[in-house]
């Protein structure tokens, strides 16, 4: 027979256990959503939140429980993508000849600029852009970085601000992305290019006192 003392410790702990799995199985909701947004939104920015829903196997109503908008979709989508980013981008070589570096930058960086262009269109459309600029902070520290290094060393040039280097970067590598998806320059031809580009625009002019 059981004791009464015991039936009731089991009915704690089942009534414990409910809500850590409830809890479990929301977090698996979430992420699943999560992935499918990346996903869906790196093949369509204008992916729907059906869409999203179907991809990730759950409902609207339980991804409506998670992310109350398409916004807030779309910003949990491109946090998840400027994470993987980051840790792309901390494995590659930026030591050594700052040109050199930035070559090396560039080509991991378009990768991830080109495979991913879609969700920034998405973003730009849903998200303020102060938004956008914020979740960038760790990759554009990198930018800054190797721009901050060569200025020190005489490989760039130094008579125009470290900022303007860094908007000039990222400007271009998103005008990139932009000609590749209207068909006007190749994917594989965008990280020569752009290097190209940057070095012209970033080493010191002939006559000046960093050469």
């Amino acid at each position: 027979m059981f004791r009464k003392e015991d039936v009731t410790v089991a009915s704690h702990a089942a009534r414990d256990q409910a809500p850590k799995a409830q809890r479990a199985d929301a977090r698996r909701n979430a992420e699943a959503i999560v992935e499918a947004a990346v996903t869906c939104l790196a093949n369509d920015p204008d992916a729907s939140v059906a869409s999203v829903a179907a991809a990730a196997g759950v409902g609207r109503i339980t991804l409506y429980g998670h992310f109350k908008t398409r916004a807030e979709l779309v910003d949990a989508a491109l946090v998840r993508t400027l994470e993987r980013c980051d840790e792309i981008l901390a494995a590659t070589d930026t030591t050594g000849d700052s040109g050199e570096a930035l070559a090396r930058l560039v080509a991991a960086s378009w990768q991830l600029v080109h495979q991913f262009h879609n969700i920034m269109v998405a973003a730009h459309r849903e998200l303020p852009a102060e938004r956008i600029h914020g979740v960038h902070d760790r990759i554009l520290r990198r930018v800054q970085s190797l721009i901050e290094r060569g200025q020190r060393g005489g490989a760039f040039r130094t008579d125009l601000p470290k900022h303007w280097l860094m908007t000039t970067a990222v400007s271009l590598m998103h005008a990139a992305a932009e000609d590749v998806a209207a068909g006007r320059m190749k994917a594989d031809q965008a990280p020569g290019l752009i290097t190209a580009t940057l070095l012209a625009a970033f080493t010191p002019p002939a006559g000046s006192p960093e050469r």
